[in-house]
């Protein structure tokens, strides 16, 4: 069975570009960007989606983009996306926000 390559990152078997991390979050570099900054905002604990999420998770998840993108000096703007099941796009199921920022972006978003 394969592992959730989140879960893998977040047990220290598999290496990411840390921004931020913490005992709850890990903020780090996507690796396959589709911005100049492409970051994941991914709790430690394996939540499948939106839809597994509580409330308290959801608001520290927020609370830490919006942290890290201050810290980033992302005064002029940035884009939040987070992808729910197949439809949605979601391709990890392992509950995650992107974080893009430093180009325009677009409208509608895809």
């Amino acid at each position: 069975m394969r592992r959730c390559p989140f879960c893998l990152i977040a047990s220290g078997d598999a290496p990411a570009s840390f921004v931020f991390q913490d005992d709850r979050v890990m903020v780090f570099r996507d690796a396959n960007p589709k911005a100049p900054i492409h970051l994941l905002v991914v709790p430690r604990a394996h939540v499948e989606s939106l839809l597994e999420a509580d409330e308290e998770l959801l608001g520290f998840l927020l609370s830490t983009a919006r942290r890290v993108a201050l810290e980033m000096g992302l005064k002029r703007g940035f884009r939040l996306v987070l992808n729910v099941g197949p439809e949605g796009g979601q391709t990890v199921y392992h509950l995650h926000l992107h974080l893009l920022a430093g180009r325009p972006m677009g409208w509608p978003p895809g």
